[in-house]
């Protein structure tokens, strides 16, 4: 299995700068195209390392996440790597190798792994290999609720967890959920959702959650308020609350998406 990441790189200047990003009220799309060189971040506490930064919490937009594509270079990692004493981490790797240790413990991680951090838990990660480690990194604020724990650290991978399929869809849409929907000691969810060819969301979903997409592998047409987008690998959309959404699988090969969203809690009023 593979998993898209920001190209990098700089197109020619023979190349047409016209793309398909766009950013409204309602929803952005960052096309793979527009994630170069040119627009990553260095982060303070990390050595040798990059960041795409695709959505932050924006006031009006979607407020509840931060969500960047993290290349280290041979070599390089942080032993503090989050600043922000109440963010909790998604980890999930799209190609290389690196070496995660939460509170002491050493977890090896690879293409596909996924990795979740609460709150509080003293992490590092370092690239030991030769090649570029490249993940992605989701960022949340935890919203604690009394009588409640606070989720544990895990570590486990794509091709560890089942996909579930959706009810009626005949296996042609399913949800690679690495969290128990009903465990509400976690304030988000990050899942890989997969789409067989010509498999689609048959309704324009509209809800209350943010969304952050980031398209792994395959292509579909993807309804994004009023708007019908062509997406492909490495493309990312960022929905706010209620933005209406729905997509049909296109080409020949699965469609698949990491999907952020932000559940079980009440709104703050």
């Amino acid at each position: 299995m593979s998993y898209a990441f920001p190209p990098g790189g700089l197109p020619d200047q023979s190349e047409d700068p016209e793309s398909t990003a766009v950013f409204t009220p309602s929803y952005a799309v960052l096309p793979a195209v527009t994630q170069r060189d040119i627009v990553t971040s260095f982060l303070p506490g990390w050595q040798q390392t990059r960041a795409w930064i695709l959505a932050r919490p924006l006031s009006g937009f979607a407020e509840t996440f931060a969500q960047y594509a993290l290349e280290v270079a041979p070599g390089g990692g942080s032993d503090a790597p989050e600043p922000n004493i109440s963010a909790q981490a998604i980890l999930f790797v799209a190609s290389g190798a690196a070496e995660l240790t939460i509170d002491g413990v050493i977890h090896p991680l690879s293409p596909g792994s996924y990795a979740y951090i609460p709150p509080g838990d003293h992490w590092t990660l370092w690239n030991r290999g030769d090649a570029p480690f490249q993940a992605h990194w989701i960022r949340k604020s935890y919203q604690p609720v009394p009588g409640i724990e606070v989720p544990r650290a895990f570590v486990t991978s794509d091709a560890a967890v089942a996909a579930t399929p959706m009810p009626d869809c005949d296996e042609l849409w399913s949800t690679t959920r690495f969290v128990d929907p009903e465990d509400l000691s976690h304030d988000c969810h990050v899942n890989i959702v997969t789409f067989q060819p010509g498999g689609r969301i048959p309704f324009a979903e509209t809800h209350v959650m943010e969304h952050g997409l980031y398209v792994l592998q395959g292509t579909a047409e993807y309804l994004l308020n009023t708007d019908w987008v062509s997406v492909g690998p490495g493309d990312f959309m960022w929905l706010r609350a209620f933005c209406p959404q729905a997509c049909i699988a296109t080409g020949d090969a699965p469609f698949r998406y990491l999907l952020y969203k932000d559940v079980n809690r009440h709104v703050r009023l």
